[in-house]
């Protein structure tokens, strides 16, 4: 599909309504835009929300995880095995 657009003057575009209904666009959406060789690629791009978790959380959770000398010596051994 190919369409021609016009950029207003502040360097904004319209997407059709088309290509943004083929391409699950919807107001609101996040989009990513690139240049490659020369053209400009738009793709639909998925927002992730990004958790942080504090020192005192990690630590705690290494401390959890963390194995007894027996656990570590039966786990070797088996990989010794296998």
């Amino acid at each position: 599909m190919r369409e021609t657009l016009i950029v207003s003057s502040r360097g904004q575009i319209t997407l059709p309504a088309d290509m943004r209904k083929q391409l699950g666009i919807v107001p609101g959406s996040a989009v990513i835009i690139e240049t490659r060789n020369g053209e400009l690629a738009l793709k639909p791009a998925a927002v992730m929300e990004i958790e942080r978790y504090s020192d005192e959380q990690i630590a705690q959770w290494d401390l959890e995880d963390k194995l007894t000398a027996a656990e570590r010596k039966r786990i070797l051994a088996r990989l010794q095995k296998g």
